[in-house]
């Protein structure tokens, strides 16, 4: 990707680090508003990938209850909250079965709480185990073994590409393996916000509506206490957003305005001040971030 000068780190006055990166803002006709760097070459979305995959799994007959969307679609910081969540996604099914790394909590409170207590790494507490416990659930709906389901030629990962594509116009460029052992489908940022914005504007009801609607009403369980991507949700009626490892964020408000980051050299610190410039750009207010990061593009000379 052909990435451009994004976030300037300030320190008294001078340029101390520079992070660059590419990022798209689409209007609710689909028209761009905004873009910087390269939108149109693939990349792999992480875990900002997640609502389209719990939108696919929706469509393939999947019912949770709103809380329930909202653990599979999140990258959660393993709060008692969050595992509370994947449990009841579970419903019944042992943790075990999770195909996913055994893993301390994300969040480093929770994290410490969970050393300082003896606790061993386990499958529940990793952040992406509720997008794994809503793949069993799914298997086990449609009467697909269980066994295997990370594998890309699985019938759910099959279908799981089919509405990537789907909801992103685009053909998947490569497929990988993701930090938890689930096929990553390589996108661009453009397809990416594309898709965010069929999520946030579709009906109730529908299989996208009702991932939309779990992450509206529960944005505490798509990050966390102390994440920014929580925050940002609170302050923003309707809002849908979602942060990927490697820097990578998604956003949509209701009207089905979208945008899609990310920084090139995966630095997370960079993320959140793009997102908020690009909000401001959309009208919408929040938090810049440190006062030390500032976004460095003029938004109106990139359109």
């Amino acid at each position: 990707m052909s990435h451009e000068p994004l976030v300037e780190l300030i320190r008294d006055g001078l340029v101390e680090g520079v992070h660059h990166g590419s990022a798209v803002v689409l209007a609710p006709d689909g028209s761009t508003r905004f873009a910087a760097g390269d939108v149109g070459t693939p990349m792999y979305p992480r875990s900002t990938a997640k609502p389209l995959q719990a939108t696919a799994m929706a469509r393939l007959g999947l019912r949770l209850s709103p809380a329930g969307f909202a653990i599979a679609a999140a990258s959660h910081s393993g709060e008692p909250m969050h595992l509370d969540a994947v449990l009841e996604v579970l419903g019944g099914r042992s943790p075990d079965l999770l195909g996913n790394p055994a893993d301390f909590p994300f969040d480093p409170v929770e994290r410490d709480r969970w050393i300082a207590a003896g606790q061993a790494p386990a499958r529940l507490a990793h952040n992406c185990s509720g997008k794994h416990a809503a793949m069993l659930a799914t298997c086990d709906l449609n009467g697909w073994a269980t066994d295997g389901y990370l594998d890309p030629a699985h019938p759910l990962q099959r279908a799981i590409a089919a509405t990537v594509e789907d909801l992103t116009g685009r053909g998947i460029a490569r497929v990988a393996v993701d930090g938890c052992g689930a096929p990553l489908f390589a996108t661009t940022l453009r397809g990416l916000a594309t898709a965010v914005s069929k999520i946030a504007t579709a009906a109730p009801g529908t299989p996208e509506g009702l991932v939309a609607d779990g992450i509206r009403r529960h944005p505490e369980l798509v990050g966390g206490s102390r994440r920014d991507v929580t925050a940002v949700m609170r302050a923003v009626p309707g809002l849908i957003a979602k942060d990927g490892f490697e820097a990578v964020q998604v956003a949509a408000l209701p009207d089905g305005t979208a945008i899609a980051v990310k920084i090139a050299d995966g630095g997370d610190r960079a993320r959140y001040p793009v997102l908020a410039a690009l909000l401001g750009l959309c009208g919408v207010a929040v938090p810049p971030g440190p006062d030390n990061l500032r976004f460095t593009l003029s938004v109106g000379s990139s359109v």
